[in-house]
């Protein structure tokens, strides 16, 4: 971000799971010369990746933050992605394919927080570290420990920017949100909340809706808003589709240049909207390094016998091109230089 190239890998041997997984095993380091067998590792520590898919670029970015990691850790590293995101059972398959053939450790995404901890818990039962990336499971000790971004302080970061540019002017507010019961839209919902200084239910948010985190969806969702409030000056959104959907729907109606529209992720796209004023400020998490550190994080287990518990932050910063007074923030330089996607 610059935070890596995409790597070139020695050996790739590709093989299709049940449930429409793609498992990708990788010989890094000393053990890249082996036959191409899966069971190859020329003795190397062995490391599981399973995301939600293989075509997201946040996950494709992840992705490529294990495979470095795993090549300077000297560590095989095995991928595996659903079809389609809530593939639990494409996940399930992963896991006890990743357990069969013999990995030190395992880190997943969970598409299914509840759902998956059985299969979690029999891999963790038979010796196996697992780490959640991204998306804590629930409960969160489903887990040995999360590698992840603070969605509660991206929250509080874009809602602080969003009370700074008010200057004092009265708020109007939409959020376009993700979808109930999810954790990461309703940490990065409350987060606004407390950093623009407001508690749930405050009536300076005078629309809500759900997006699902879809740009066609957040375009239809800020048009419904506009109907019910035509004066609504701030929009949050919970990604930057749903931001890029609410601003279509504000060009629409010639309001897209007096509203502010904040959000989170830093994907390229997103962060070269907030370049191109389309989005007024965004928090950028950063995947790669979700994964990177947990690969050596088990590779470091491998060694010393010490497991990774907890939460690791793995950071998020506001970029934006119009800082305000008191509000830390990257520009769109930086933040073009550390997107994904």
């Amino acid at each position: 971000m610059s935070l890596a190239s995409r790597t070139t890998l020695t050996r790739t041997a590709a093989v299709v799971l049940a449930g429409g997984l793609a498992l990708t095993l990788t010989a890094c380091g000393s053990g890249s010369k082996g036959s191409g067998d899966a069971g190859s590792s020329g003795g190397a520590v062995k490391v599981g990746l399973i995301t939600k898919t293989d075509t997201n670029p946040f996950f494709v970015k992840m992705k490529e933050g294990a495979q470095k990691a795993a090549k300077e850790n000297n560590v095989t590293l095995s991928t595996a992605a659903g079809k389609f995101d809530g593939d639990n059972a494409g996940q399930i398959a992963a896991i006890e394919n990743m357990v069969a053939a013999g990995v030190k450790g395992i880190l997943i995404t969970p598409s299914d927080s509840k759902a998956i901890l059985p299969a979690i818990k029999k891999a963790r039962d038979k010796g196996v570290v697992v780490i959640a990336l991204d998306s804590p499971t629930d409960p969160t000790d489903g887990t040995d420990a999360l590698f992840a971004t603070n969605n509660e302080k991206a929250g509080q970061l874009i809602g602080q920017y969003a009370k700074a540019a008010m200057a004092g002017k009265s708020a109007k507010i939409a959020t376009l949100d993700l979808a109930p019961g999810v954790a990461v839209g309703q940490l990065r919902h409350d987060g606004f909340l407390e950093g623009f200084g407001i508690a749930e239910g405050d009536p300076s948010v005078v629309c809500s809706q759900d997006t699902g985190g879809d740009q066609a969806k957040g375009q239809t969702a800020m048009e419904n808003c506009l109907q019910k409030a035509p004066d609504i000056n701030v929009v949050y959104t919970i990604n930057e589709p749903a931001a890029l959907g609410a601003y279509t729907a504000l060009k629409a109606k010639g309001r897209e240049k007096d509203v502010l529209i904040v959000s989170v992720d830093g994907g390229c796209t997103g962060t070269q909207a907030v370049k191109d004023g389309k989005i007024a400020a965004t928090s950028q998490q950063y995947p790669l390094v979700m994964a990177s550190e947990g690969v050596k994080a088990i590779a470091e287990y491998a060694k010393s016998g010490v497991k990774p518990i907890g939460y690791t932050d793995t950071g998020v910063n506001l970029v934006t091109d119009k800082p305000q007074a008191g509000v830390e923030a990257k520009d769109t330089a930086y933040g073009l230089e550390n997107c994904w996607g």
